[in-house]
């Protein structure tokens, strides 16, 4: 039986295919047109940080409930409404001030963190890291302990996770100070995180307010651990 035939139009058809097929790239991806935002990201991050240095100036100077967010958006040179682009609260510019402290001082942390050492020398450079960054700024510590006093308020509800937080992280350490057998085995973990953390509250309050000084502060809150210790190490 004779072989099909392929029509002249049909071969010129089947060669133009071939050709489109043989210079389209690999990588289909790289048929989709770049978004042209990186301007607007870089824009966009340089208001955000404008905003924030604008909070932190104003929640010193006014207070955090005399700062609102039209006075912000003034002082970081942009209209009222625009501000709602980047934050949607001044309680939010707080809390992300705060959630950066506390997870630069766990970073800083863990990055010299012996675990050979004792689980008391361990928590103590916890505190101290944490006690260094605290200290560089009173009046953001100041203001997020006078909120806690407002419990309806949703910044004192959000001041009180960060707190968690914390807490968690102590009793992290702590966890694994009883595994090595460094700690009683009777321990509560959760509970002796709870009142080292409060050790610590105790003692910013005296120094946020200005009643003692920084290294004063740290005497203290070492002091503290060191009594709380006495009962909890094997």
């Amino acid at each position: 039986m004779a072989s099909p035939t392929t029509s002249p139009g049909a071969t010129s058809t089947q060669a133009r295919k071939s050709t489109r097929k043989s210079k389209e790239p690999a990588d289909p991806r790289s048929r989709v047109p770049r978004r042209n935002d990186d301007g607007r990201l870089v824009r966009g991050r340089k208001s955000r940080e404008r905003i924030r240095q604008a909070a932190l100036e104003l929640f010193r100077e006014k207070g955090f409930d005399g700062a609102t967010l039209r006075a912000i958006a003034a002082r970081a040179g942009m209209g009222a409404s625009s501000i709602y682009r980047h934050v949607a609260s001044k309680e939010e510019l707080l809390i992300e001030e705060l959630a950066d402290l506390q997870e630069d001082a766990w970073a800083q942390f863990r990055k010299a963190d012996e675990r050979g050492h004792s689980t008391r020398q361990r928590v103590n450079h916890f505190l101290d890291v944490q006690h260094e960054l605290l200290t560089r700024d009173r009046d953001l510590s100041l203001i997020a302990m006078r909120s806690t006093t407002k419990p309806d308020a949703a910044v004192s509800r959000r001041v009180l996770n960060l707190y968690d937080r914390t807490i968690g992280l102590l009793a992290e350490i702590l966890q694994m100070g009883r595994k090595n057998k460094d700690l009683a085995p009777s321990v509560n973990v959760l509970e002796a995180a709870n009142a080292l953390f409060h050790i610590t509250l105790g003692a910013r309050i005296a120094w946020s307010n200005g009643l003692v000084s920084a290294e004063g502060c740290r005497k203290s809150i070492q002091a503290g651990v060191n009594i709380l210790f006495e009962g909890l190490e094997a």
